[in-house]
C-alpha cells in the first residue's frame, strides 16, 4: 500500500500544478489525487513532459507502486487522452485480451465465433516483440489484410460481419503509445500498475461492455510464477471493474506452447482447424471457455456452461468458420483467398510456405513429459518468426510444427517436430531445439497439468 503524504501539491483547478512538484511527491511515496493524475497524462500527451521527467515518473511508479485507486485513475486518464469508440446502444460489445505466450491463436478463432453468437468484437491487438507472437502478425501472413482500418471501416465491419482485429491508431490511447516505448529504455516494463494501465486502457477506450482476460504464467509468459499470475489477474480485475466494465480473469498455464504450431501462417492454418471443429484440444479449450465465459457476462446466454457449448457449436457447423471468411474480405483479403482458406476442406497454398523443412528426431523413445515453451520460442525466434525491436522485418512462412505434445509417446528416431525455415539452419539452433523435449522412457502414462487454473471475478 502506498504511504500518502500529507503535504499535497495544489489541485489542477487551482493551476498549481507543475510535473516536477508531482514527480517530488510521488518519489516520497505520496498517494497522486485523480486530478494530479489526469494533469500528468495530458502532459504525457501533448509532450509539455519531456523524456527525463516521464522516464523519472514511470521509475517513481516502479518503485512507490499505486493504489488501486491511483491505478484506476491512470488508467482512465490514459484512456481518455485519445479517441473513445462510440457504439450503438443496442451493440453487445466486448472483447478479450491475453497477456501473451508461445504459440497463442486464440483470438484467430475467438472473435468469428463470438461475433456469429451476437456480440459485436472490435479487437484491438499487438505484434509479436521478444518471445511472444503477435496476432496482427500472424494475420498479416494472409495476403491482403489490413490491420490498419479507418473508424468508418470499423463501424461498418462490426455492423456487418461482428468483428475486427485491427492495430492501435495513434488516436486511441496516445499516451499509452508514448509510456510503452520508455518503458522499454528505462527498465521500468515490469511495473503491475503500468502494465494493468497500459492492457485496460485500450480496452476501455473500445467501449466494451464485457471483457475476459487471459492472463498467463509460466515459462513461456512473462509471469514466471502462479503468485506473480495471481497478483496480476487481481488487478486487471479490480481496475477494469473500477472503469465500469464486467470482467472476469482466467489463469491459465504457459509451460508448454498452446497447439502444435508455432509460427505466423502456421498458426493460422491451426486456427482455421479450430474454426473447422478440430485441432488441438488446448486451443479448443481455451477458445470455448474464453467465449463461454463472454456470452455469460454479456446476457447472451444464461450460463458459462451453456456460453461454452454455444462456442463448441458455432466452431462444429462451420458457421464462426464463415464470419472469419467475411472479416477477411472486409479487411481487405479476396474473395478467392478468403474462401480458399475457409472452405470446408483445408486448403492454405495462398498462405507463405518455407523453403525447407527439417524434422527434428528423438534420440530415446518414451513418453513426453515436457515441452519448454521458451525453448521453443527462442528457436522460432532464431528462425525469423518474430523480432527483437519492434520495426524487425519478420518471416511468415518460418516456425516449428509439433509433431508429438506432452502426454504423447515416441519411438527412438522418430520425428518429434519440425523447422520450417528458408535459411541454413545453425548447430546451435538444433542443438537448443533438442532441449525442448523431456522423454521419460520409464513411464507408459503421463497426465497433463491443468490448462486453466483459476479464474477471478
Amino acid at each position: 500500500m502506498v504511504k500518502t503524504v500529507s503535504s499535497a501539491p495544489g489541485s489542477a483547478e487551482q493551476g498549481e500544478l507543475t510535473v516536477s512538484d508531482l514527480l517530488a511527491f510521488k518519489i516520497k511515496g505520496g498517494e497522486l489525487t485523480d486530478n494530479q493524475i489526469n494533469f500528468l497524462a495530458r502532459a504525457i500527451t501533448d509532450r509539455t513532459m519531456d523524456d527525463c521527467q516521464l522516464g523519472a515518473l514511470l521509475m517513481c511508479i516502479k518503485l512507490k507502486g499505486m493504489t488501486d485507486q491511483e491505478t484506476v485513475a491512470l488508467t482512465r486518464a490514459m484512456r481518455d487522452s485519445g479517441s473513445v469508440m462510440c457504439w450503438p446502444e443496442d451493440w453487445l460489445v466486448a472483447d478479450k485480451h491475453s497477456t501473451g505466450g508461445v504459440g497463442d491463436k486464440v483470438s484467430l478463432a475467438l472473435a468469428p465465433a463470438l461475433a456469429t453468437l451476437g456480440l459485436k468484437v472490435p479487437m484491438i491487438s499487438g505484434r509479436g516483440l521478444s518471445h511472444t507472437g503477435g496476432t496482427l502478425d500472424k494475420l498479416e501472413s494472409i495476403p491482403g489484410f489490413r490491420v490498419s482500418l479507418t473508424e468508418e471501416e470499423v463501424h461498418a465491419a462490426l455492423a456487418d460481419v461482428g468483428c475486427c482485429i485491427m492495430g492501435q491508431t495513434t488516436d486511441i490511447v496516445p499516451a499509452d503509445r508514448r509510456m510503452y516505448a520508455t518503458r522499454g529504455v528505462t527498465s521500468t516494463v515490469f511495473s503491475l500498475p503500468l502494465i494493468v494501465s497500459s492492457i485496460v486502457s485500450k480496452k476501455a477506450a473500445e467501449s466494451v461492455k464485457a471483457l475476459v482476460m487471459d492472463v498467463k504464467y509460466g515459462r513461456g509468459a512473462f509471469s514466471k510464477t502462479r503468485e506473480e499470475g495471481e497478483q496480476l489477474a487481481q488487478a486487471l480485475v479490480n481496475v477494469t471493474k473500477g472503469l465500469g466494465m464486467k470482467v472476469c480473469a482466467l489463469l491459465t498455464a504457459m509451460d508448454v506452447p498452446i497447439g502444435t504450431t508455432i509460427g505466423n501462417a502456421l498458426e493460422v492454418r491451426e486456427a482455421l482447424d479450430c474454426l473447422r471443429g478440430r485441432g488441438p484440444p488446448d486451443l479448443h479449450q481455451l477458445v470455448t471457455h474464453l467465449g463461454g465465459e463472454l456470452l455469460a457476462m454479456s446476457g447472451v446466454t444464461a450460463s458459462v456452461n451453456e456460453g461454452h457449448e454455444a462456442v463448441v457449436r458455432v466452431l462444429s457447423d462451420g458457421s464462426a468458420r464463415a464470419t472469419f471468411s467475411a472479416m477477411l474480405q472486409k479487411q481487405g483479403v479476396s474473395v478467392e483467398v478468403a474462401e480458399s482458406l475457409c472452405g470446408d476442406e483445408p486448403d492454405y497454398h495462398h498462405l507463405p510456405a518455407a523453403t525447407h523443412c527439417t524434422p527434428l528426431l528423438a534420440t530415446t523413445a518414451g513418453v513426453v513429459v515436457d515441452m519448454d515453451a521458451m525453448v521453443v520460442a527462442r528457436v522460432s525466434l532464431a528462425l525469423g518468426t518474430g523480432r527483437t525491436r519492434i520495426d524487425d522485418p519478420i518471416n511468415y512462412a518460418a516456425g516449428i510444427i509439433l509433431l508429438k505434445v506432452v502426454g504423447e509417446r515416441v519411438e527412438a528416431g522418430e520425428a518429434w517436430a519440425e523447422l520450417h525455415h528458408d535459411a541454413p539452419l545453425s548447430k546451435m539452433i538444433l542443438t537448443t531445439a533438442q532441449t525442448a523435449i523431456t522423454i521419460n522412457p520409464d513411464t507408459d502414462v503421463f497426465k497433463k497439468p491443468s490448462l486453466i487454473t483459476a479464474r477471478f471475478a
